[in-house]
């Protein structure tokens, strides 16, 4: 009996791992989809007939309608069950794949991807609750979270490396074609390995007034951005869908303060590690997710860079990506605390942007990008697994599923709101110098520099929010950890 037993506890052991990686297989597909085709995108803009301004809305449709309905979809799973939304999610995206596979014209793209960022949202929108929740040990959920943290920050650049090889060797349209056999395996083994979880049920309420309020909000406050691009900021439509915006943002806070089982309850305002970690984790999603728009931009339009080519270009992001989260940041978090490691990466980035701002149009790429695109991978790696950590460390586990969701919105929102302002501000001041005489590479290149000194700039911000506002409860301390330096109670360097 006790080696049944033993068995049994081994077998049901490897299933939680098995069942991790299918989430996190998830995740990369959910992810890669936000870069994959930045590479892409003077093809679609030349096959689809898309103004510059107008381009953003590739990106831009899937991270709204990610970022607005994260929320909804983790509260409907901590409701009615985080395997049933998951598996919902992944056959809404498989199937939105395919339709963004299929466009043939810019509207019906962008509301595909606008479907294909829903899909992404139910399945997100659990993932971190099922990691949490299957992993309550402290040194079990620092590995597991380690793992998710590098499918987080990985899938972005993977994502511009696929996007290169599948637009060069085929088409654009294989950029979304390649979700199905992908998104029907991940169905399948998530249909198997995933534990169900019972919740009270939906008659407890679902906030969908909120959820579609939280996403018509940033979407009218980016379409603000992208109008003011054409029509200038003054103009009657980027003044009324400004207003607007704020209306619906005050509706919905109005909203949440007045009903009973709202999508943001306000209480959960209160947990700090959250809500820190989270404007932090906006800011530097904001810097990473800009840099692979502008920077594929940069190297095809101003350097002449093929698709493939801009896609090798970023691999030494993957390569200090792997090598920062392949088990050295869990070994520097346990020695120093995730808030300096946080800090250091944090540093990281800032330092990278700081010098893509310098770049020129004949900039070598080696060494000077080379070791560039490094050192933003390194910052990465050491950025993304301590904000999860942060983030989850105060959350009670009945609010998982609504933790989970924020630290979502906290990266797709500001990111694709942060992703308009630069895209504008960058096109605005290409433009001007186009005017004053500029040849067109620099001027584009002029564009580009300024958007990537404001990026710095949003991440150094995300430096302050650490140091005066994200203070770590002392859970536990280690013997060898530094005096004064808050800790969670993490692995060691094992």
């Amino acid at each position: 009996m006790i080696r049944s037993f033993r068995e049994l506890m081994i077998r049901d052991d490897l299933r939680r791992w098995i069942a991790l990686l299918v989430v996190c297989f998830a995740q990369l597909m959910i992810i890669l989809d936000s870069t994959i085709v930045n590479v892409a995108l003077p093809a679609i803009q030349r096959d689809l007939g898309f103004r510059a301004a107008d381009l953003t809305w590739v990106v831009n449709a899937y991270g709204i309608s990610y970022g607005g309905f994260v929320l909804l979809a983790g509260r409907v799973g901590d409701l009615v069950g985080r395997k049933r939304v998951f598996l919902a999610g992944v056959a809404l995206f498989t199937l939105a794949s395919a339709i963004c596979g299929s466009a043939q014209a810019a509207p019906l793209l962008v509301g595909a991807r606008f479907v294909q960022g829903l899909g992404a949202a139910l399945s997100a929108g659990v993932i971190l609750a099922i990691i949490t929740t299957g992993f309550p040990a402290q040194r079990e959920r620092a590995q597991a979270m380690s793992v998710f943290a590098f499918t987080i920050a990985g899938g972005g650049s993977l994502g511009l490396l696929a996007g290169g090889f599948l637009t060069q060797a085929a088409s654009w349209h294989w950029d979304f074609f390649i979700n199905l056999p992908i998104g029907l395996a991940t169905f399948v083994a998530g249909w198997v390995l995933i534990e169900s979880n019972e919740g009270p049920g939906l008659r407890r309420g679902v906030d969908v007034a909120g959820s579609i309020l939280a996403t018509a909000a940033p979407m009218l406050a980016i379409y603000a951005i992208v109008t003011a691009d054409a029509e200038g900021w003054t103009s009657a439509y980027a003044i009324a869908s400004a207003a607007a915006s704020l209306v619906l943002l005050s509706g919905f806070l109005w909203l949440q303060a007045r009903l009973r089982n709202p999508i943001l309850p306000l209480r959960i305002l209160g947990i700090r590690t959250l809500m820190g970690a989270s404007a932090a984790r906006g800011l530097v999603a904001t810097g990473i997710f800009s840099t692979f728009f502008l920077g594929a931009l940069y190297l095809q339009q101003v350097r002449g860079y093929s698709a493939m080519q801009t896609g090798l270009a970023f691999l030494p992001f993957t390569l200090g990506l792997a090598a920062m989260s392949l088990g050295i940041t869990v070994r520097l978090v346990g020695r120093f605390g995730p808030r300096r490691v946080l800090l250091a990466g944090l540093l990281c980035i800032t330092s990278a942007l700081l010098i893509l701002a310098s770049v020129g149009p004949d900039t070598a790429y080696f060494p000077r990008l080379f070791a560039t695109y490094g050192l933003f991978g390194l910052g990465a790696g050491m950025t993304m697994m301590p904000l999860t950590l942060i983030a989850m460390a105060e959350v009670p586990p009945a609010d998982a599923g609504l933790a989970a969701g924020i630290t979502n919105v906290s990266m797709q929102v500001p990111a694709a709101f942060g992703l308009a302002v630069l895209g504008t501000v960058a096109a605005d001041h290409s433009r001007s110098l186009l005017a004053a005489g500029v040849q067109a590479a620099g001027a584009m290149t002029g564009g580009y520099q300024l958007a990537f000194t404001i990026a710095a700039a949003l991440v150094a911000g995300a430096v302050v929010v650490v140091l005066t506002a994200l203070r770590i409860p002392a859970v536990a301390r280690p013997a060898h950890a530094p005096a004064g330096e808050d800790q969670l109670e993490l692995p060691d360097a094992a």
